[in-house]
């Protein structure tokens, strides 16, 4: 029904990521595009556990013969969750002390300032 949608807003969601990665300056836009690359794993890992016409992966309440979505998958995206929002936590402190210490947010600029 849903196709290769979900795959191929992964692969949009994931380049986005890796090209404001790249081409940003700013460690807050930085930051922000290491979240995004963190979502779109996170939707793979949805996509590839999703079933066509799959139920909730609860076994006592959709019976022996029913067609259930896989859990594995959705597990692993909360667990992937939590880890992305220490990870982001982590790393906004980090900018935070980088901004204390340099004055600014520009990449190019910290590198001048290194001495």
């Amino acid at each position: 029904m849903i196709g290769n949608a979900p795959f191929f807003v992964v692969g949009l969601l994931f380049l986005a990521g890796l090209v404001a990665i790249f081409m940003e300056k700013n460690l807050i836009k930085i930051a922000v595009a290491i979240s995004i690359i963190s979502s779109a794993v996170n939707l793979f890992l949805v996509a590839l556990g999703y079933r066509a016409g799959g139920t909730i992966p609860v076994h006592y309440l959709a019976g022996e013969e029913t067609l259930m979505v896989l859990p594995t998958p959705q597990a692993m995206t909360l667990t992937a969750i939590v880890i992305a929002l220490a990870t982001t936590a982590l790393l906004l402190s980090l900018i935070m002390l980088v901004y204390r210490h340099y004055g600014t947010l520009d990449v190019d600029e910290i590198r001048r300032l290194r001495g």
